[in-house]
């Protein structure tokens, strides 16, 4: 049920300076070694101090739901780089899997801090450094929930939506910068996290694992998940020369999904 790339795009990106939130595992650490692989240096905050040290990749420890951290974290990058010229916001959360009337307040508001708001505050500090640079780009990760409505998962969907449009003002903002900004938006990308909505899914809707995962890739007329390497493999092209005339766009890698489960 997984079909997609398993190694990196080949696109020459020596030289450049890049940081890339939540960088230690999952998706981001296969950007990480995506983007070192293709020449370029990198530098990565995650909350997982252990996956930090392991990872092989300089960077730090940070919190995406404090502003402080995501401010400190694009200072250091710019630090350790000595610049910078791709930003990539990946850190996130899954939220709560419940009906609307379940959710809190707290998850509510923790889950669109760290999905939404933690892309405004690196993002914030990271445009003065892209500006002086002469331009440069912002990659922010949505997801297939940031263009359907999702139900039991309404807080990340809002989040997911949130991101999309705050791609696209930035965009505009920035286009006269050289500043290129656009949204990724996956689909359903094997892993631990994917596996384990699909847990929560499957007890709320009262059926096993393996049916709930049926369901979820028969939303796709590919009928399979997509890998963390096409997700990467986008992000190259969208920061690499290819990529020159890309902006404002939210670009779906989700083996063409039709709706969500």
């Amino acid at each position: 049920m997984v079909a997609g790339a398993n190694t990196p795009l080949t696109v020459d990106l020596t030289g450049y300076k890049v940081a890339i939130s939540a960088g230690a595992n999952g998706i981001g650490k296969v950007m990480a070694d995506s983007f070192i692989h293709c020449g370029a240096t990198v530098f990565i905050s995650d909350i997982d101090a252990a996956a930090v040290a392991a990872c092989g990749h300089p960077g730090m420890v940070a919190d995406a739901g404090d502003a402080a951290h995501c401010e400190a974290f694009v200072d250091a990058a710019v630090k350790q780089l000595g610049g910078l010229d791709v930003l990539v916001n990946n850190a996130g959360i899954a939220g709560p899997t419940a009906p609307v009337e379940h959710v809190t307040p707290e998850e509510l508001e923790a889950t669109l801090r760290i999905d939404l708001a933690s892309m405004f505050a690196t993002s914030r500090r990271a445009i003065p450094v892209l500006r002086a640079a002469g331009g440069g780009a912002i990659i922010n990760l949505s997801s297939a929930a940031g263009r359907f409505g999702f139900p039991l998962r309404a807080p990340y969907a809002a989040a997911k939506w949130g991101v999309v449009g705050f791609t696209k003002s930035l965009s505009i903002e920035l286009g006269r910068d050289g500043i290129r900004v656009n949204a990724i938006l996956p689909g359903p990308v094997d892993g631990p996290r994917i596996r384990a909505v699909i847990k929560a899914k499957a007890a709320a809707a009262s059926i096993s694992e393996n049916e709930m995962t049926e369901r979820t890739v028969a939303t796709t007329s590919l009928k399979c998940f997509v890998t963390q390497q096409d997700i990467a493999n986008m992000a190259l092209y969208l920061a690499s020369p290819f990529g020159a005339t890309i902006s404002g766009q939210a670009i779906s890698v989700d083996a063409d999904m039709q709706t969500t489960m």
